[in-house]
């Protein structure tokens, strides 16, 4: 198993900026398709962008134009860089392998707020 550590996340005002990290140990996710997936309350788990080995990418509509995925092989990690964030992207978010799902880590919240 792939034990996997979210972070980055915070309290931002719409407009700004975040960067968000999920590092994986146990295993390397480089052969893996990686994603990033958000829970905001009461609402289903959804898949935001998803990063195939060969570098391949695909965004929810919701994100497109805002938010960029990227990993770094070397460090075994995933990134999710978002711009441009409104208020409902305020959900807790987590990552994994679409493909070959691990234990679900603790996730990293994102909230916008003005």
């Amino acid at each position: 198993q792939v034990q996997l550590v979210e972070s980055g996340g915070g309290l931002v005002q719409p407009g700004e900026s975040l960067r968000l990290s999920c590092g994986a140990s146990g295993s390397s996710i480089g052969v893996w398709a990686m994603s990033w997936y958000r829970q905001a309350p009461g609402k289903e788990r959804e898949l935001v962008a998803t990063i195939a080995p060969s570098g391949s990418i695909n965004y929810a509509d919701s994100v497109k134009g805002r938010f960029t995925i990227s990993r770094d092989n070397a460090k075994n990690t995933v990134y999710l860089q978002m711009n441009s964030l409104k208020l409902e992207d305020t959900a807790v978010y987590y990552c994994n392998a679409p493909l070959h799902i691990q234990p679900w880590g603790q996730g990293t919240q994102v909230t916008v707020s003005s």
